[in-house]
């Protein structure tokens, strides 16, 4: 599994780099599938950002951001974590609450 260290400062920014990332893993066009986040939530507070992708024939791809741990684990298309990145800098969960409810 290959460790990358990156950095990134807002949730649209986190939300883009998953998107390319996992466009770029399959070589899937970027503009023409799009990404989905679903909160994770332990004891009814937001813990992790899950990001999915569907693309052609049924190919399903994901990655989870642990806030905690401040790292998003890439998942390749047969379920396997190929893609282990860093971040450099945390970014506040609270804001993150604020732009899903609003």
């Amino acid at each position: 599994m290959q460790e990358v260290d990156q950095s990134i400062e807002s949730f649209e920014e986190l939300h883009q780099l998953v998107h390319r990332t996992l466009c770029e893993a399959e070589n899937l066009l970027v503009e023409q599938f799009e990404t989905r986040q679903n909160p994770l939530f332990a004891k009814e507070k937001v813990c992790a950002i899950e990001y999915s992708l569907r693309g052609p024939r049924s190919l399903r791809l994901a990655a989870i951001w642990a806030a905690d741990q401040n790292v998003i684990y890439f998942y390749n298309a047969r379920g396997e974590r190929h893609l282990k990145m860093k971040l450099t800098n945390r970014l506040d969960l609270s804001e993150m609450v604020q732009t899903s409810v609003a």
